[in-house]
């Protein structure tokens, strides 16, 4: 178990935790792990340690915990140890909808329940989430005007929109009415008025008709029926609560924009910690279209009845600004011209703000309001992107691709409408000031280092560098034995990859699949390559082979589960999500290396930053990325430690190229070979 301390100047030995909090955190966690039938492990026991130590001495920590380590307790029970002497609460924060709803449905109960006998009072654990996760009574209730349902989706910035949910694809209108009908029906019945509490779900453009943003919100002030909000109630039970649960999107809200989404906290536990960055990113990310503004003055006009004549001209100049632009990064920001019609946008949208203002004593208008918030947005988004060289913030155009049923997802072409983007060129100094200054920061994923290196992570996150706090690190190891239970195979002999999935990639991904009589969960880097190598194999293979996209993933997931012999294809969104133990997961094959897409604005004006700085941008930006994302891919496999199974690259880089080694670092210390035949029968003897 390897561990570290860092300070901004010098190293430093992290502080050992005071006895009695320690030893009351053991305590608990043996007795909770008894009466659960668990079993002791050492890296959980160490990781408690740390964890209570970095709460103790007010030091931020971050801790790698294979999986198998049984981290979530790992740290609940420290928290929960915290929270008996500390009158604010904690947050844990996670990346995906999938842990955050094992955390609070099933963890925490059982967690609780084993060791309730041992603590002097109960522990309070609330869920939180943003506004628009929860039924808006109000507009239940008709206090907003009806609008088109695909307008609202424009206007989502500053949102909880990271995590996806059920039902997320948009279907007939017809099929939509009847959605909206039950949304109203069980709007009635809801204790909470949580989304994910809806069985089965529904489309976005159907819960847009019952819910609103933060920004279109009238106010616990002015709505009328703000003492029954569910998002208000969500909220006051976050105020007392000992431990708050939320993810990573509504942390960086409060951390970037200063708003009051979460109550006042002095530990936060930062699950699925290797995410942060690209959430965080992604939260505070924006997008102004034509579409756009046309869309906030037709909303402005029905709702204030202002003159728009402004804003509607603004529009058409920005329109013509950015018409033909080529797709990709805008290097030195906006050009002269886009810039003054951007001005337009922004001064238009100022006036429209000034002569909308409800009168002092009027009642609360949820159309003013809707139609305000527009206006809002698209304010804030001209100033960043008139004030992107100053604030370091990255510029590009983009335009959306188009899905045709049988032919996939077609290329945009240029003469499309493009949307201009914007976002930070780096978060870490905004997550230094908005997160780590103030309370004690815990980081934790089974994929925080790179070989021993926790550098990467740190300072992506504001860690490195001049100014930045002292932290600790520790890797507290897996109860895995990776070398006795897992085979890493590189298809060293194969071409470099090019566009698509090759001829000869199918082919050893069949002979591979053949020899291992299916049990093959195949990871691409593309939907499209996805279906199209199960499109293939199909007509080869005598195994069951699932596809995403066939059903949802939950039922995929189970299906492949209960199916020993069956095989699952899918994309980056599996990655994270599939835990499934035993046989019926024996082969995992990643088809190429998950760089981000060379096109990427960001990762390129990120690169660049690097390269400016005299590092090397690709090791740092695209490398470490890919390095992650392939460990998270790799880590499909063993998931107990009965479990046996191969993991298969069918991409020769990772063998072949200079920074093969780096990205070898990342991952568990299988046994390693580049022998076709010598995995061949490997599988043969697992399926046998």
């Amino acid at each position: 178990m390897a561990e570290r301390a860092h300070a901004p100047s010098a190293d430093s030995a992290a502080e050992p935790a005071a006895e009695p909090t320690v030893d009351l955190a053991l305590e608990l966690l043996d007795s909770a792990v008894t009466t659960m039938g668990g079993q002791k492990r050492d890296g959980q026991h160490e990781m408690v340690r740390r964890v209570v130590g970095a709460i103790d001495n007010n030091e931020h920590l971050l801790v790698q915990a294979g999986t198998g380590t049984g981290k979530s307790l790992a740290y609940l029970v420290p928290l929960i140890v915290h929270a008996l002497d500390s009158d604010k609460p904690s947050v844990i924060a996670t990346a995906t909808l999938a842990l955050q709803a094992q955390i609070v449905g099933r963890d925490v109960p059982r967690l609780l329940a084993a060791i309730e006998p041992l603590l002097p009072r109960p522990i309070d654990v609330a869920l939180v989430k943003g506004r628009s996760n929860y039924v808006c009574r109000h507009k239940v209730d008709g206090g907003f005007p009806a609008e088109d349902a695909g307008e609202g989706a424009l206007f989502t910035l500053g949102e909880d929109t990271s995590v996806v949910h059920a039902g997320g694809q948009a279907g007939a209108t017809s099929a939509l009415g009847k959605e909206v009908i039950r949304l109203r029906e069980w709007a009635q019945e809801t204790e909470t008025g949580d989304r994910d509490e809806l069985m089965p779900g529904v489309t976005d453009r159907a819960w847009r008709q019952v819910s609103v943003t933060s920004m279109e919100c009238l106010g616990a002030q002015k709505c009328p029926l703000a003492e029954t909000c569910f998002s208000e109630l969500a909220r006051a039970r976050g105020a007392d609560a000992d431990i708050v649960v939320t993810n990573h999107a509504m942390l960086a809200i409060s951390a970037f924009e200063g708003i009051a989404v979460l109550p006042d906290y002095d530990v936060v536990v930062v699950d699925e910690a290797h995410e942060l960055q690209d959430r965080v990113t992604g939260a505070v990310s924006g997008q102004l279209s034509v579409q756009m503004v046309r869309s906030a003055a037709s909303s402005a006009r029905k709702h204030t009845a202002i003159n728009i004549e402004a804003l509607t001209t603004a529009a058409t100049a920005l329109e013509n600004a950015i018409a033909g632009v080529p797709t990709g990064l805008l290097p030195n920001g906006l050009s002269d011209a886009q810039g003054q019609a951007v001005a337009m946008v922004r001064d238009a949208a100022r006036t429209a703000l000034s002569d909308s203002k409800p009168d002092g004593g009027a009642a609360a208008d949820g159309g003013r309001a809707i139609a305000r918030s527009r206006l809002n947005l698209v304010l804030d988004l001209s100033d960043r992107l008139l004030a992107a060289g100053e604030a370091r913030e990255v510029v590009w155009t983009s335009r959306p691709s188009t899905f045709t049923p049988g032919q996939g997802y077609q290329k945009p072409d240029d003469a499309d409408p493009a949307v201009l983007n914007i976002a930070p060129l780096s978060v870490a100094g905004k997550l230094r000031e908005g997160l780590f200054a103030d309370r004690t920061v815990v980081l934790t994923s089974a994929t925080l280092a790179i070989g021993e290196s926790f550098q990467a992570t740190a300072g992506g996150l504001g860690l490195l560098g001049p100014g930045a706090p002292a932290w600790s690190s520790a890797d507290v190891g897996s109860p895995f034995d990776y070398q006795r239970q897992g085979m890493l195979y590189v298809a060293a002999h194969l071409a470099k990859p090019g566009f698509g999935t090759s001829p000869e990639q199918l082919a050893e991904l069949q002979a591979l699949i053949e020899a291992a009589g299916g049990g093959t969960l195949a990871l691409f880097s593309s939907r499209r390559a996805a279906e199209e190598a199960a499109e293939k194999l199909r007509k080869t293979l005598t195994v069951k082979i699932l596809c995403q996209g066939d059903s949802s993933m939950a039922s995929l997931i189970k299906t492949f589960a209960d199916e020993p012999d069956t095989c699952l294809f899918g994309t980056m969104s599996l990655w994270q999500g599939v835990d499934v133990q035993g046989a019926s997961c024996r082969l995992v094959v990643i088809d190429r290396i998950p760089f981000p897409r060379p096109d990427d604005p960001l990762v390129t004006a990120r690169a660049r930053a690097v390269a400016s700085s005299g590092g090397d941008g690709f090791i740092a930006i695209s490398a470490t990325h890919a390095a992650i994302r392939l460990a998270q891919g790799v880590g499909r496999l063993i998931r107990s430690t009965t479990d046996r199974g191969v993991v298969a690259v069918l991409d020769s880089r990772l063998a072949n190229a200079s920074y093969g080694g780096f990205l070898r670092a990342a991952l568990p210390p299988f046994w390693a070979t580049r022998d076709r035949a010598v995995v061949l029968e490997a599988l043969k003897r697992l399926a046998a």
